[in-house]
């Protein structure tokens, strides 16, 4: 049986891209902050599946919450970095984004007393415009990076990198959001908003198709939020982006716990760090 890969994206709602012209980051510290009773109730469901994650988690969050980086990693889990306030690298300069994620890394491992070899760029911002992000993560010592995702998608995307784990720099590798490739396109089998909005047989015949077919593990991905019904509404956004985030967070609880009982599950670095991967070029 294939161990797969469970991560959380460790924001908060008030912090999602799409609510970015809505919210102003000025008044990050204004908002009702839910993220650390949501990160412990996942903590908790953790446990009780004895399933080890990675949190991929904003150095934003770590500042106001010390304590939460704590009880991550004494609970057996990889701390990894988000960066630091939610910013796209797509729109960050290459010093700036150099200077973001420098300071994350220092951020959560002063707090958490660990080395950081992670990272995920907020909305997967990492693309054939910026691939310079990738010498920037070297750089700064990360080891690994989970930033691209392999489809076409209106606000991220690269559906022609690989689809599976590679050495994009010399010492440092990606590791793509898992994709189910069908009738000549990748389709999204991973988590996130296709979670919620996928019946749950679905989702979990694109995982096992992923292990059977391609024997890859697969990347899950879910943020504390997407379990908690009782966040704030937001006022004043589109359709659009109030289906995306709100559908179906009432069922997320419930499915991820079928889940967490249908696959195997561990941390990133436990699974990639150590494992024999091919070389690709393709960034």
């Amino acid at each position: 049986m294939i161990t797969n890969a469970l991560t959380i994206d460790v924001e908060d709602y008030f912090q999602v891209s799409a609510f970015a012209p809505h919210i102003d980051r000025a008044d990050w510290d204004n908002c009702e902050c839910r993220v650390e009773r949501n990160v412990h109730r996942i903590l908790d469901l953790l446990d009780q599946h004895s399933t080890k994650a990675t949190f991929f988690t904003l150095g934003w969050i770590a500042q106001r919450y010390p304590q939460l980086i704590q009880q991550i990693v004494d609970r057996g889990h990889e701390l990894a970095s988000h960066g630091y306030g939610h910013e796209r690298a797509s729109d960050l300069t290459e010093a700036a984004f150099l200077e973001d994620v420098r300071s994350a890394k220092a951020i959560l491992e002063d707090l958490s007393g660990q080395e950081i070899r992670g990272y995920r760029a907020p909305s997967f911002s990492i693309g054939k415009n910026n691939l310079w992000a990738f010498d920037c993560l070297a750089q700064t010592g990360h080891r690994y990076s989970s930033s691209i995702y392999p489809i076409a998608h209106d606000h991220y995307g690269m559906p022609d990198s690989p689809r599976f784990v590679y050495e994009v720099r010399p010492g440092l590798l990606e590791v793509p959001i898992t994709t189910l490739r069908a009738f000549g396109r990748n389709f999204p089998s991973s988590g996130g908003g296709y979670f919620r909005l996928l019946p749950y047989a679905l989702s979990r015949w694109m995982l096992q198709r992923v292990n059977a077919t391609d024997r890859q593990s697969g990347i899950f991905y879910f943020h504390p939020w997407e379990i908690d019904t009782q966040q704030p509404r937001i006022a004043g956004i589109g359709a659009k982006t109030r289906f995306r985030h709100y559908i179906n967070i009432d069922r997320v609880e419930a499915r991820l716990n079928q889940l967490l009982t249908d696959f195997r599950w561990g941390r990133m670095d436990h699974i990639f760090l150590d494992q024999p991967v091919k070389h690709a070029h393709a960034a």
